[in-house]
């Protein structure tokens, strides 16, 4: 089969779709948004969008003008919740109410069925979203693909990646559920980590629309906001704390909305970092670079590291994979 090295990257969200059309060198030839699918417990529905997607996104390059070889080499998908990657199941997924479906399959058979007959690269939202923030880009002044990084996007939840010289680590499809973790101590005592540090939870806590909109009555002075503030970069700063004493972490990326607050959320999450790692070596904190493209990014990279390793296996199509 002859490559032209298109991929199409798809990050499922509670809400949103997000796809990105990309060509060999990386360079972004289309972006989709479209609503997730509503009541669709068996994934049927988000397949066929995918496959629509898919069936639709070279076309709609060229017709922008962009000049690239019809069809597509691979699609990388990423969604929320536990998955097993190895077996392309979305284990438990909330949001989404799924509780074991088999994605990847679906959306492969959808995919063939409107003569996209290629290999579907599966992964988690976050995990790919860190895959994405520590490929090494050219001209980085700090590498994140050594070492040990964390990847802790502060969105509607809380979750987070630990990616190890540049290998995420899945834990079985477990790994980074930091949100999930139930407080033990304090006024917060039986909640879990993302009810109080997580960007839905300072909204919901500080009766504000948004995230953004509780950074506003911060800088305000309210000090409902204000107070709710500073318990979310108190249990975030105690969680990225753990992070770091266990897996050794010399960087951890802060992404998500309320990381788009800057200095705000970074400057005293970094203090709050450093006090409980007295005689550690902390971590750089730093923002994270791709923002909500993260995980479409991921998924894209998942697909282009999906089509290199059927190269060397010598599968052309890989079934569904």
């Amino acid at each position: 089969m002859r490559s032209t090295g298109l991929v199409l990257g798809v990050d499922v969200g509670g809400t949103g779709i997000k796809a990105r059309l990309t060509d060999a060198a990386g360079t972004v030839l289309g972006e989709h948004r479209v609503p997730t699918p509503r009541a669709d417990p068996d994934a049927v529905q988000l397949a066929a969008v995918v496959a629509e997607l898919a069936a639709t996104a070279v076309g709609a390059a060229h017709s922008g003008g962009v000049a690239v070889d019809a069809g597509l080499d691979a699609v990388g998908v990423v969604v929320p919740g536990v998955v097993d990657e190895a077996t392309g199941v979305s284990v438990l997924a909330v949001n989404l109410g799924w509780q074991g479906v088999p994605v990847r399959s679906r959306i492969h058979a959808a995919l063939a069925a409107r003569g996209v007959d290629v290999p579907v690269a599966f992964g988690h939202d976050v995990r790919a979203g860190a895959l994405a923030e520590t490929r090494p880009l050219a001209g980085a002044s700090q590498p994140l693909d050594r070492g040990s990084v964390g990847f802790v996007p502060v969105g509607t939840g809380l979750a987070s990646a630990l990616v190890v010289d540049g290998a995420v680590v899945s834990g079985g499809g477990w790994a980074g559920e930091i949100g999930q973790v139930r407080i033990q101590h304090g006024p917060h005592a039986g909640l879990r980590v993302e009810e109080i540090a997580s960007a839905g939870a300072v909204a919901r806590r500080a009766g504000t629309a948004s995230a953004h909109a509780a950074m506003l009555r911060v800088q305000q002075g309210d000090p409902v906001a204000t107070a709710v503030w500073h318990e979310c970069v108190d249990v975030l700063g105690e969680a990225i704390a753990w992070i770091t004493a266990v897996a050794g972490c010399h960087a951890v990326v802060v992404g998500g909305g309320l990381a788009e607050s800057g200095a705000m959320l970074l400057d005293p999450l970094r203090t709050a970092v450093a006090d409980r790692l007295v005689g550690l070596r902390p971590p750089t904190l730093l923002p994270a670079r791709h923002g909500d493209a993260a995980g479409a990014i991921g998924a894209g990279l998942l697909a282009r590291d999906l089509l290199d390793t059927l190269a060397v296996v010598g599968n052309p199509t890989g079934g569904p994979a």
